[in-house]
Protein backbone atom coordinates (compact mmCIF):
# COMPACT_ATOMS: atom_id res chain seq x y z
CA UNK A 1 0.00 0.00 0.00
CA UNK A 2 1.32 3.45 -0.89
CA UNK A 3 1.47 6.02 1.90
CA UNK A 4 2.18 9.74 1.71
CA UNK A 5 3.13 11.70 4.78
CA UNK A 6 5.21 14.60 5.99
CA UNK A 7 8.08 13.87 8.36
CA UNK A 8 9.94 16.75 9.95
CA UNK A 9 8.60 19.09 7.29
CA UNK A 10 9.60 16.92 4.31
CA UNK A 11 7.20 14.88 2.16
CA UNK A 12 7.69 11.12 1.98
CA UNK A 13 5.96 8.55 -0.18
CA UNK A 14 6.59 4.80 -0.05
CA UNK A 15 4.95 1.48 -0.73
CA UNK A 16 4.71 -0.37 2.58
CA UNK A 17 3.36 -3.65 3.86
CA UNK A 18 0.08 -3.12 5.74
CA UNK A 19 1.56 -4.72 8.88
CA UNK A 20 4.70 -2.52 9.02
CA UNK A 21 4.87 -0.61 12.29
CA UNK A 22 5.48 3.11 12.09
CA UNK A 23 8.66 2.85 14.19
CA UNK A 24 10.10 0.36 11.69
CA UNK A 25 9.05 2.57 8.79
CA UNK A 26 10.82 5.57 10.35
CA UNK A 27 14.00 3.66 11.16
CA UNK A 28 14.33 1.20 8.28
CA UNK A 29 12.62 2.89 5.33
CA UNK A 30 13.16 6.59 6.03
CA UNK A 31 16.44 6.19 7.94
CA UNK A 32 15.46 8.23 11.00
CA UNK A 33 16.97 6.22 13.84
CA UNK A 34 16.58 8.74 16.65
CA UNK A 35 13.39 7.10 17.94
CA UNK A 36 14.23 3.83 19.64
CA UNK A 37 12.56 0.44 19.70
CA UNK A 38 12.22 -0.73 23.27
CA UNK A 39 9.25 -2.94 23.92
CA UNK A 40 6.87 -2.78 20.91
CA UNK A 41 3.96 -2.93 23.39
CA UNK A 42 3.60 0.77 24.43
CA UNK A 43 5.16 0.13 27.83
CA UNK A 44 8.46 2.01 27.56
CA UNK A 45 7.78 5.06 25.36
CA UNK A 46 11.23 5.06 23.71
CA UNK A 47 9.52 5.29 20.31
CA UNK A 48 7.39 8.36 21.11
CA UNK A 49 6.99 10.80 18.22
CA UNK A 50 4.51 13.53 17.38
CA UNK A 51 1.74 12.70 14.91
CA UNK A 52 -0.55 15.55 13.88
CA UNK A 53 0.43 17.44 17.02
CA UNK A 54 -0.10 14.56 19.45
CA UNK A 55 2.54 12.44 21.16
CA UNK A 56 2.12 8.81 20.08
CA UNK A 57 4.06 5.63 20.62
CA UNK A 58 5.06 4.68 17.11
CA UNK A 59 5.45 1.00 17.99
CA UNK A 60 1.66 0.64 18.13
CA UNK A 61 0.77 2.55 15.00
CA UNK A 62 0.92 0.93 11.60
CA UNK A 63 2.65 2.99 8.94
CA UNK A 64 -0.54 2.84 6.85
CA UNK A 65 -2.41 4.51 9.73
CA UNK A 66 -0.06 7.47 9.38
CA UNK A 67 -0.98 8.01 5.71
CA UNK A 68 -1.55 11.74 5.24
CA UNK A 69 -0.16 12.58 8.67
CA UNK A 70 2.34 15.19 9.73
CA UNK A 71 5.05 13.57 11.89
CA UNK A 72 7.77 15.12 13.99
CA UNK A 73 10.56 12.93 15.31
CA UNK A 74 13.40 13.82 17.64
CA UNK A 75 15.45 14.69 14.54
CA UNK A 76 12.87 17.31 13.58
CA UNK A 77 12.88 19.30 16.81
CA UNK A 78 16.03 21.27 16.09
CA UNK A 79 15.53 24.30 13.89
CA UNK A 80 18.12 26.28 11.94
CA UNK A 81 20.93 24.40 13.66
CA UNK A 82 19.59 25.25 17.12
CA UNK A 83 18.24 22.64 19.53
CA UNK A 84 14.66 22.83 20.72
CA UNK A 85 14.32 24.26 24.25
CA UNK A 86 13.45 20.79 25.57
CA UNK A 87 16.58 19.26 24.04
CA UNK A 88 18.71 22.04 25.57
CA UNK A 89 17.04 21.59 28.95
CA UNK A 90 17.66 17.83 28.95
CA UNK A 91 21.33 18.51 28.20
CA UNK A 92 21.73 21.29 30.77
CA UNK A 93 19.77 19.55 33.53
CA UNK A 94 21.38 16.12 32.99
CA UNK A 95 18.04 14.60 32.02
CA UNK A 96 19.79 11.87 30.04
CA UNK A 97 22.16 9.20 31.20
CA UNK A 98 22.36 6.15 28.96
CA UNK A 99 20.23 7.98 26.38
CA UNK A 100 18.01 5.10 25.34
CA UNK A 101 14.76 6.64 26.61
CA UNK A 102 15.81 10.22 25.86
CA UNK A 103 14.27 10.74 22.38
CA UNK A 104 10.87 9.46 23.50
CA UNK A 105 11.12 11.23 26.84
CA UNK A 106 11.89 14.55 25.12
CA UNK A 107 8.95 14.11 22.74
CA UNK A 108 6.59 13.26 25.62
CA UNK A 109 7.94 16.18 27.64
CA UNK A 110 7.44 18.56 24.71
CA UNK A 111 3.80 17.45 24.63
CA UNK A 112 3.46 18.35 28.32
CA UNK A 113 4.52 21.94 27.61
CA UNK A 114 2.43 22.11 24.44
CA UNK A 115 -0.62 21.41 26.60
CA UNK A 116 0.41 23.38 29.68
CA UNK A 117 3.28 25.88 29.48
CA UNK A 118 3.63 26.06 33.26
CA UNK A 119 3.12 22.54 34.71
CA UNK A 120 3.67 21.58 38.32
CA UNK A 121 6.13 18.83 39.18
CA UNK A 122 3.17 16.52 39.75
CA UNK A 123 1.77 17.33 36.29
CA UNK A 124 5.20 16.70 34.75
CA UNK A 125 5.51 13.34 36.50
CA UNK A 126 2.01 12.40 35.36
CA UNK A 127 2.81 13.49 31.79
CA UNK A 128 5.87 11.23 31.55
CA UNK A 129 4.25 8.20 33.23
CA UNK A 130 4.13 6.29 29.95
CA UNK A 131 7.87 6.67 29.37
CA UNK A 132 10.28 4.53 31.34
CA UNK A 133 13.81 5.47 32.33
CA UNK A 134 16.05 2.98 34.08
CA UNK A 135 18.89 5.39 34.81
CA UNK A 136 17.91 8.85 36.01
CA UNK A 137 15.40 8.38 38.82
CA UNK A 138 13.30 10.96 36.92
CA UNK A 139 14.18 14.02 39.04
CA UNK A 140 16.60 15.37 36.44
CA UNK A 141 13.93 14.85 33.78
CA UNK A 142 11.40 16.80 35.85
CA UNK A 143 14.03 19.52 36.32
CA UNK A 144 14.59 19.59 32.56
CA UNK A 145 10.90 20.02 31.78
CA UNK A 146 10.69 22.80 34.36
CA UNK A 147 13.78 24.48 32.84
CA UNK A 148 12.32 24.22 29.32
CA UNK A 149 9.10 25.78 30.61
CA UNK A 150 11.08 28.71 32.01
CA UNK A 151 13.11 29.06 28.81
CA UNK A 152 10.01 29.27 26.64
CA UNK A 153 8.15 31.90 28.67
Amino acid sequence: MKINLTINGKPHSHDVEPRLLLIHYLREVVGLTGSHIGCETTLCGACTIEMNGQAVKSCTVFAVQADGANLVTIEGLASNGKHHAMQEAFWNQHGAQCGFCTPGMIMASKQILDRNPNPTDEEIRHGIEGNLCRCTGYQHIVNAVRAAAEATK
